[in-house]
């Protein structure tokens, strides 16, 4: 009896960029950038790299590609006619928990800060301070301060969120943290030992939240 050779398993569906994306996305998410190759998506596709470099340059431009969907999700999310205020806060948690849920965009944005990804969210926050009646001398810095913020502590919140092992209580770990705090030297850490106690129950959205209120509050003072 002949033996029959195993044949690699096709797609019958129609390729397209927008799938490629979201496979990208995927392995993105699960393993990494450094996982992100032509041969793990076409894999995953059930294709072969040729096809999926019909409709993508390169890595370079996945990458991309891929942080202009996630981006383009949270804008989508932003409640149209919301109050200018409102709006700033949706988009900048919005952006936050986008970073939390994958930690390469944020290093994506900052790596190519012309993509459209970087220009919706800029634009979404000039346009609401403009909203707001800022002075068209000030709105560049406004806006600059806010996505600085944005995507800073965002991008800090994800890094450290991956530096302790799988499965860590946060409650517990912060605990622990605040506990070596509150044995330093008051001579030298005044205030640090004060912030212990809040450190062990703060919320990062919440005070992500906060510093966004306070930046708007200062903008809010500009004539």
């Amino acid at each position: 009896m002949a033996t029959r050779t195993p044949r690699t398993e096709r797609r019958t569906d129609a390729l397209s960029k927008e799938r490629i994306v979201e496979a990208a996305i995927k392995i993105l998410d699960s393993d990494g950038e450094s996982a992100l190759t032509f041969r793990a998506l076409a894999a995953r596709l059930a294709t072969g790299s040729g096809a999926i470099y019909w409709h993508v340059a390169d890595k370079s431009e996945l990458l991309a590609a891929a942080t202009d969907e996630v981006i383009a999700r949270v804008m989508a999310g932003v409640v149209s006619g919301a109050e200018p205020r409102q709006a700033i806060r949706a988009i900048a948690l919005g952006v936050f928990d986008a970073i939390d849920a994958h930690p390469w965009v944020g290093a994506q944005l900052f790596r190519e800060p012309w993509r459209p990804a970087m220009l919706q969210i800029f634009e979404g926050v000039g346009g609401r301070l403009q909203a707001l009646g800022v002075p068209q001398r000030a709105q560049f810095d406004a806006a600059s301060a806010l996505v600085n913020y944005i995507l800073g502590v965002a991008g800090q919140n994800a890094a450290n969120a991956r530096l302790v092992p799988p499965g860590t209580d946060r409650a517990t770990f912060l605990g622990a943290v605040a506990a070596r705090w509150a044995q330093l030297d008051p001579s030298e850490h005044s205030f640090v030992r004060q912030a212990a106690t809040q450190l062990r129950e703060h919320d990062d959205r919440e005070q992500f939240l906060a510093g966004i209120d306070m930046i708007l509050a200062g903008i809010g003072t500009i004539r």
